[in-house]
């Protein structure tokens, strides 16, 4: 016994079966399309989050002077830039002042045993005078010139520091006369040259 199903039921039944399946499929596509934009979303806020504190601490950073009356992301990272160009500026022209120092104390042959230098410090009771030398210097001539400033020597130390030798002599004024610093730097110069 065949039971015969109308053409027309059979194709009903295909097609609901085609449709059902379809719906079926929009709608995990669907779902799946939500998960992605909710992933999405909870990526970009995160990222926001951690920009936003980036932000912060790069406004930290930033002396006052370069973020005062700013409100703005966008200023602060321009004024970011704008610290950044100054104390590239800085650097450089430190380095130019170190580089010009260093040809100061640096001989013609390029060692580091520059001329001999004579400073001179006064104080109320006398003048603290700083002699640094490559070589030993003739220390009683200096003495003796000191007398003749009318400079009463109080004490006298010397130390070798990086294959130079430093003098430190303490002396107070004898009388009530006027020393010249410039010239009594000058007249020591002199004798230890």
């Amino acid at each position: 016994m065949f039971s015969l199903v109308p053409s027309d039921l059979q194709d009903l039944s295909v097609d609901h079966a085609t449709k059902s399946s379809k719906k079926r499929q929009r709608e995990e596509e669907c779902h799946e399309n939500k998960v992605r934009k909710i992933m999405h979303r909870d990526i970009e806020r995160q990222r926001r989050q951690e920009m936003t504190s980036l932000y912060a601490s790069l406004r930290d950073l930033l002396p006052l002077q370069y973020i005062k009356g700013k409100r703005s992301t966008s200023d602060h990272m321009q004024e970011a830039v704008n610290y950044i160009k100054d104390m590239e500026r800085n650097i450089k022209k430190l380095q130019l002042r170190r580089d010009e120092l260093k040809n100061l104390f640096v001989s013609k042959n390029g060692s580091s045993n520059y001329a001999n230098s004579v400073t001179l410090n006064s104080s109320w009771d006398g003048v603290e005078i700083l002699i640094d030398s490559a070589n030993r210097i003739p220390l009683s001539s200096v003495l003796m010139e000191l007398l003749h400033a009318q400079l009463n020597i109080l004490s006298c130390v010397s130390t070798k520091v990086n294959q130079r030798i430093l003098y430190k002599i303490h002396s107070e004024v004898n009388t009530l006369a006027y020393i010249n610093l410039y010239e009594l730097r000058q007249t020591l110069v002199n004798v230890i040259n």
